[in-house]
């Protein structure tokens, strides 16, 4: 204990010194002095989002109206939708997609998708990924980057796979396929 205690106090000493050298803003810390675990984890998970923008009780919400229908550039909605283990909106419901999606183009359909996937179950409870990226939704697949996350995704980075497995444009309902491939300690 003694022995750390030394180490932490040379170490604070020495950041003081580069501090007020004021030449440097980054180092690499003393695995050592911290819990970090020697190897990454690659963790894929095939979640379902299902987006409901209509209805008595939708999951979506929009807050800007586009400026364009033909591409919904312009549009601004947030979201707190629902992601299961199937395709049926009825299975097992293992956490929530938080977030906004904007229209961000004006001469094709394609998104700014700003995500929080949230689980609320199993060994992944209270643990979240961060996608933001582009959606240009008429794609049959569609890569957005993983960010960040929290929790057992601490430190998370990676791609996700989007597919639209349904769309009923007249009820505002659809269904899309997340393959989210996530390196994290």
């Amino acid at each position: 204990m003694t022995k750390l205690i030394l180490i932490l106090v040379a170490e604070i000493f020495l950041l003081t010194a580069i501090a007020s050298a004021g030449d440097d803003f980054a180092r690499t810390m003393n695995k050592k002095l911290i819990d970090l675990p020697k190897h990454e984890t690659l963790t894929h998970l095939r979640l379902y989002w299902h987006d409901s923008i209509g209805g008595q009780n939708p999951s979506t919400v929009r807050i800007q109206q586009p400026v364009s229908n033909s591409s919904l550039f312009g549009s601004i909605s947030m979201t707190d939708d629902a992601l299961t283990t199937d395709v049926m909106k009825n299975s097992t419901v293992v956490g929530q997609a938080q977030g906004i999606y904007a229209g961000a183009a004006q001469g094709e359909i394609s998104l700014l998708m700003v995500l929080n996937f949230a689980f609320k179950t199993g060994k992944y409870n209270g643990s979240t990924i961060t996608i933001l990226g582009r959606n240009p939704v008429m794609e049959k697949v569609r890569e957005m980057p993983v960010v960040g996350g929290s929790g057992m995704f601490r430190f998370a980075r990676g791609y996700v796979e989007a597919r639209t497995k349904f769309v009923d444009l007249k009820s505002g309902v659809a269904i899309v396929e997340y393959n989210c491939y996530v390196l994290h300690y």
